[in-house]
């Protein structure tokens, strides 16, 4: 069994970079598929997700080339987008669902395993996803097998579609459909995330025709193909986000390079909040923190609001803080299984409905723990840094779904970290 070992209780100082963003490159890659040519992609990141990804692909029948460390190149060759293997491979990924969307629009019909990846306590909704698809004049059953399939006998339509919610990943994979979809689309209530807006530029570098992504209305005009070319994939937000919120736990002074300051907005006025210094400049943040923490209250929305992907890695900082934190997640309600953890390690936190209220203490103190999902598993690397004494992870694969070279990355800083197999 692989566990990170953390030995804490040190400010965390230097310089780190930021890969390319985890949201954004496992809608990219499955987007390779409708693509006529070489593809190259750059600012891809090392992490378990995307490499599974590259997987199915290579299962499929893509030519996968590794170009230098963070690029990758694409190419079809005779394609088996029903191979057993691929189905097996995309039970263990929560974005198996991208691939209806890709395979749909360029092929007309499509079948993937349901999606595995992070356990939040229920199954992820695809109701968004089915009822685009089917605006797109397709028909969409769910198997009792665990598979979707998706089939458009007389070919993908445009339409008007508006969203009962704002859901990113129906945003993004009705995108996909749409490409080729004849005639306009039209998406209204969407998600605006910055992997939304990647998405759609790197779509829109291969030829296609979408407008408005990044508002809540996507305009898309349907086109016949999509040609090769090369792209690279935006910085990580919710990577820096964590190191950001690292600092805040553990003190000291920190570097992190290769961000998109714009997206750290929200994460650094929350973090100014709590007395932490943020600095912005073109491509980099520094984030300073040498006094008391002080609490705050935050609440989780679609983006521009705070990331629900960040909120088990404040909690990690704002059980350090002084005085009663509030965290409201009004997005995913079952976030809340990192509390637990916490608690484990002398944290007092209380959580009501969607809201936890966190009492700070003065120290941390290491223990075991368990990583329930990525960003849980990101928060106890947060506390095991501050925490007095060794802390041991386990479940760690949930944590490398999301993040590159992150022992590597967090001893770079200053932070005593090993990977370890048991």
């Amino acid at each position: 069994m692989e566990k990170y070992i953390i030995k804490g209780g040190h400010p965390l100082n230097g310089e780190v970079t930021i890969s390319g963003a985890k949201n954004a490159a496992v809608a990219i890659v499955p987007a390779t598929l409708m693509v006529d040519g070489p593809c190259i992609i750059k600012n891809v990141p090392n992490i378990v997700d995307v490499m599974l990804q590259f997987e199915i692909l290579e299962k499929m029948g893509m030519k996968i080339t590794r170009l230098d460390e963070t690029t990758i190149q694409t190419e079809k060759g005779t394609m088996d987008l029903e191979s057993p293997e691929t189905f097996e491979l995309m039970t263990r990924l929560r974005a198996s669902y991208y691939f209806i969307g890709a395979e749909l629009g360029r092929y007309g019909h499509a079948r993937v395993a349901m999606p595995g990846g992070c356990n939040f306590g229920g199954i992820r909704p695809v109701d968004q996803h089915i009822k685009g698809f089917e605006r797109l004049n397709s028909y969409v059953r769910v198997e009792p097998e665990g598979f979707i399939s998706a089939i458009a006998p007389e070919g993908l339509v445009g339409s008007h579609i508006y969203f009962d919610v704002v859901t990113v990943g129906a945003t993004m994979n009705v995108m996909l459909a749409a490409v080729f979809a004849k005639g306009q689309t039209v998406m209204e209530n969407v998600a605006k995330e910055p992997h939304i807006v990647d998405l759609a530029n790197f779509l829109n570098q291969m030829g296609a025709d979408i407008k408005g992504a990044g508002t809540d209305k996507i305009v898309i005009n349907g086109v016949e193909s999509l040609h090769g070319g090369t792209y690279s994939i935006i910085p990580d937000q919710i990577e820096a986000g964590t190191y950001m919120a690292a600092v805040a736990a553990c003190g000291g002074d920190v570097l992190i390079k290769n961000v998109i300051p714009k997206h750290l907005e929200c994460i650094g006025t929350k973090l100014e909040d709590m007395g932490v210094k943020i600095e912005m400049y073109d491509d980099s943040i520094r984030v300073i923190r040498n006094g008391p923490l002080r609490h705050t209250n935050l609440k989780t929305m679609p983006y521009p609001g705070f990331p629900t992907d960040m909120h088990p890695q404040m909690a990690a900082a704002m059980v350090l803080a002084d005085g009663s934190s509030h965290i409201t997640e009004g997005v995913w309600p079952n976030r809340f299984r990192y509390a637990e953890e916490l608690e484990k390690m002398g944290a007092h936190i209380s959580v009501f409905k969607e809201t936890a209220v966190i009492e700070g203490v003065p120290d941390l103190f290491g223990t075991d723990v368990v990583a329930h999902d990525l960003r849980a598993g990101a928060a106890m690397v947060i506390a095991g840094l501050a925490a007095q004494g060794v802390t041991t992870i386990s479940n760690i694969g949930y944590v490398e779904r999301g993040y590159e070279k992150l022992v590597e990355k967090v001893c770079g800083i200053g932070g005593e970290m090993e990977r370890v197999n048991e």
